[in-house]
Formats: structure tokens, C-alpha cells, sequence
């Protein structure tokens, strides 16, 4: 199977998850550049796969660096915007899968379990 390259799961994020920001919820069209942002910092040992990457405007990824998901999820609703954790939940949890299914990814997954553990006690749903 051909890996994607970076213009196309920018392209494949935005078709998956629509065509707004995943932190601040600003749509991204004209002059609000779409960018990739890896769910798990590729510092931290997230792979370059689309079940890594979401579609967020440039000022977010910018922001956001190397922050763990929920921590900037967070920092967002701090400052008023209106982030999308079900959508995250959805990323992550399909990462998880994903990593099951490929092997690998020994250094991010510590990462995303905790991010999900952390995140799935703030959703409403998670019973």
C-alpha cells in the first residue's frame, strides 16, 4: 500500500473531518490556510499516516507545537474557541487502531494512551 504524501492527507483529513480547524473551529477557506497537524507530535512518535493528521488553520498548528492534544484542547477553550473533542476522540481512537493493525509505533503509544485516557474522562459520553 502507497503512503500518502503530505498534500494528499491534508486533502483526505479535510474530506474525513470537514473543512474547519479542529481547535479553534475557524473554516478554513481564502485566507485561513489549512495545514497538517500530527494528533501525536512526531517528536513524541507519531507517525506521518492520515490517522495521525487532522486538518487545523495555521495559527493553531503554530501555537500549538509539540503540546499534548488534550492539553491544547484545553488551552483552546481557555481562550474561548470552540474545539472539537469528539472529533479528536475519533482521530485518536482510530490511531490506536491503526497501530494495532501496522505494528510499530513503540514511542507513541504511551503518548496516545494517555492522551486518550485523559480524554475520554472529560467527555460527557464516555461512561
Amino acid at each position: 500500500m502507497r503512503q500518502l504524501g503530505r498534500a494528499e492527507r491534508l486533502v483526505a483529513a479535510q474530506e474525513r473531518d470537514g473543512d474547519t480547524c479542529l481547535w479553534c473551529a475557524r473554516p478554513l477557506t481564502g485566507t485561513v490556510a489549512a495545514t497538517t497537524d500530527h494528533v501525536v507530535p512526531k517528536i513524541k512518535g507519531g507517525p506521518s499516516w492520515l490517522e495521525n493528521e487532522v486538518a487545523a488553520c495555521r495559527r493553531c498548528n503554530g501555537e500549538r507545537g509539540h503540546r499534548g492534544a488534550v492539553e491544547w484542547l484545553e488551552e483552546c477553550e481557555r481562550r474561548g474557541w470552540c474545539p472539537d473533542a469528539a472529533r479528536l476522540e475519533r482521530v485518536l481512537a482510530s490511531l490506536a487502531a491503526a497501530i494495532v493493525e501496522r505494528g510499530g509505533q513503540r514511542r507513541a503509544r504511551p503518548h496516545l494512551d494517555a492522551q486518550l485516557r485523559r480524554l475520554r474522562k472529560r467527555l460527557p459520553s464516555a461512561a
